[in-house]
């Protein structure tokens, strides 16, 4: 089935109307050539996303302009309503890019990815982790406006857009980040809800009925219901107008749109939502919306004037911002400077000097509070360090002490309290790296790693640097019991491509990760951390340290050792303890401290060979966790002690008494290997 082109006529179309087409058809089309993807949400939404493009503040040929506004394509698989966004407005993404939509390579994947794409925010895909994100976007922009703008010197003052799906407020994470941010009251957050009333299975009908207006009422939020005016221009310019004008609180914009409108045999169906219309339908819909149906790809050139006006725009106010900033810079300058090195947020040049040093004579202290003191130090070096506990800070002890406490009205402050809220916490840290300006920590027990596990996989693909300090690290937490003692946490994080996860032995070697943690800019890094009480290590003048993932912490007195014995945390003083006995009676072992694989694993093969000598196979390695992993570094004839299932409640040392993880079960296990 045909039409000629030229039979079309669009010159009498509103170029309103005319963009609005633009932005369906190329999303029909980039689906439709890829066979794969959700063509529905963004044929829906094109009313919303071309009042976006011409109202947001932004630079297409900056697209990292400070001051811009953000926006957050939380259901991200309307992927393309996004990308014919940032085709239309100038980005650099060309139209060939539109047409390669979700093949390899391109830089139009399937859900938005940040960095793949100009313009795009953040990686969005799991539904609510946009959301999330953008709460943590919010808190950035109210913490830096707080602590930088003055009057007449307003340099910070953007908001956060969002369009979010019925599956992102489906998603629990939802309740976490709506909760906050009306708490809070990040009046610069603004989200459009697109109730669409169609997941993949069918109706939302199916399994949710929540009344959304006034749960987000409840949260504290300025609530505007549309109804059915996914169309109406008029009437979504002024919800966003009135949205922006309520900037005590958080906006939610709900509007009843048609998922896969104008299709004749798919508007309001699922089978809109996950799959291409077809070729059938898409000469129908195109049909429908008065379009050339043997065109694909079809971008009038009056369209693309029109929505490339926001280069023009967006330079305009990009120029406008710096001039501000200039005037701000001789008003202000030591202000001014703070900012600009806060964005670029490089470490000030000996920051790490003025660390905590603890003497090996000193009493046994927990990696935890270690992690406290070093942290007090690095929050007094780099005030762009902020973040907080999912309401654990006393054992986490992550309090800066002379900061108060980030709350409405008092954004300047540092110690966030993020409540019982971990999947938030961890994606709002990802909005707030993503953000810039500030560097973000956050913090619980390493347990609940698993509510915040899909954000810290989000912040390795991403390369953002969060930095995660995770407590209580091992049944070495004692009496609360399994439920607490994470013991398969660690493989699971080691797992994560690009996450670094550091589980320091010591004292020193936890001052040691916050510095590798404070200065690893291209990932998060992941601190496990002792609730008891371990001995400082006493390490040889010329040992290496946490940076160098692992190292030699005592050696043999030959050239070359019986049996290399090698450990994590806590464990490292046991290894220590089996050592001095295996030399009482003549065998000579090497205890190696390996903090973290990832940065180890980092080192070049000579180094790695010096503390792992490969003529050496009698290996043993020693960790309060699973054996996932550890016969990369023990081979197939070394062994392991540590856990093979759930811990129990008990006072830690009768835990790893109980569990065989002491000195005289290393002594025996490497007198059995070296016997064979």
């Amino acid at each position: 089935m045909q039409t000629d082109a030229t039979t079309v006529d669009l010159s009498g179309m509103p170029i309103e109307q005319l963009s609005i087409q633009t932005i369906r058809t190329l999303a029909i089309d980039a689906v439709q050539a890829a066979n794969s993807g959700h063509p529905g949400a963004p044929m829906a939404l094109a009313p919303v996303a071309y009042l976006l493009c011409r109202q947001m503040r932004y630079n297409p040929h900056s697209p990292d302009w400070f001051d811009r506004d953000r926006f957050v394509l939380s259901a991200g698989h309307a992927s393309m309503l996004l990308y014919a966004m940032l085709h239309l407005t100038g980005y650099d993404l060309p139209l060939e890019e539109l047409k390669q939509f979700r093949q390899l390579g391109s830089m139009t994947p399937g859900h938005p990815e940040a960095g793949d794409t100009p313009g795009v925010e953040t990686t969005t895909g799991p539904l609510g982790q946009g959301l999330m994100n953008a709460v943590g976007m919010a808190m950035a922009e109210a913490h830096l406006a707080a602590v930088f703008n003055r009057p007449n010197h307003r340099v910070i003052d953007h908001s956060t857009y969002v369009v979010c799906s019925d599956g992102d407020l489906m998603e629990g994470a939802s309740h976490e980040a709506a909760s906050l941010a009306g708490h809070l009251g990040l009046g610069k957050l603004i989200v459009i809800y697109d109730d669409n009333r169609i997941t993949i299975e069918g109706s939302t009908d199916l399994a949710w009925s929540d009344d959304v207006p006034a749960r987000f009422e409840s949260y504290g939020w300025h609530v505007q219901n549309l109804g059915d005016a996914a169309n109406d221009l008029a009437a979504l310019a002024a919800a966003l107008e009135t949205a922006r004008a309520a900037q005590d609180r958080p906006s939610l914009i709900m509007v009843r749109s048609h998922i896969g409108f104008g299709s004749p045999n798919k508007q309001d169906t699922a089978a809109a939502h996950g799959s291409p219309l077809g070729a059938e339908e898409v000469f129908l819909t195109k049909k429908a919306y008065g379009w050339p149906a043997d065109r694909t790809f079809h971008v009038p050139e009056s369209v693309r004037e029109h929505m490339g006006e926001a280069v023009a725009r967006g330079m305009a106010e990009e120029l406008a911002w710096r001039e501000r900033m200039e005037a701000y810079r001789e008003t202000y300058p030591e202000l001014a400077e703070r900012l600009e090195i806060s964005i670029e947020g490089i470490p000030p040049e000996g920051w790490a000097a003025k660390l905590p040093k603890f003497d090996p004579s000193g009493d046994p202290l927990a990696t935890r509070a270690a992690s406290g003191m070093a942290l007090q130090v690095a929050a007094e070096q780099i005030p762009w360090l902020l973040g907080g506990s999912a309401d654990l800070s006393p054992s986490n002890n992550t309090e800066i002490p002379f900061s108060g406490d980030f709350a409405r009205g008092s954004w300047e402050n540092r110690n966030i309290h993020w409540g019982v809220r971990e999947h938030l916490m961890c994606s709002a840290a990802n909005g707030m790296a993503r953000h810039g300006g500030v560097r973000p920590y956050v913090a619980t027990f390493l347990i609940f790693t698993d509510y915040a596990r899909p954000a810290i996989r989000l912040a390795a693909l991403m390369a953002q640097p969060v930095i995660y300090v995770m407590t209580h690290d091992s049944i070495g937490l004692g009496e609360d019991g399994p439920t607490h003692q994470p013991v398969e946490h660690l493989a699971a994080l080691r797992s994560i491509p690009d996450l670094v996860v550091i589980r320091p032995a010591d004292a020193n070697e936890t001052v040691e990760a916050w510095q590798v943690a404070i200065e690893r800019t291209n990932g998060p890094t992941l601190l496990a951390l002792t609730r008891q009480k371990v001995p400082t290590l006493i390490r040889p003048a010329d040992a290496g340290g946490v940076a160098l993932g692992g190292y030699i912490v005592a050696d043999s007195e030959g050239s070359e050792p019986d049996i290399i014995l090698m450990a994590t945390g806590s464990e490292v003083s046991i290894a220590l303890a089996a050592r001095r006995q295996l030399a009482e009676g003549g065998t000579e072992a090497r205890v190696v401290s390996m903090p973290s694989w990832e940065l180890f694993r980092a080192q070049d093969r000579a180094y790695r060979d010096s503390v792992l000598a490969p003529s050496v196979r009698a290996r043993i390695a020693i960790e309060a966790g699973v054996e996932m992993g550890w016969h990369e570094w023990i081979g197939e004839d070394g062994s392991f002690i540590g856990m093979t299932g759930f811990g129990a409640s008990a006072p830690a040392a009768q835990l790893f008494e109980h569990f065989g993880i002491t000195a005289e079960a290393i002594v025996s296990e490497a007198q059995r290997l070296l016997a064979t």
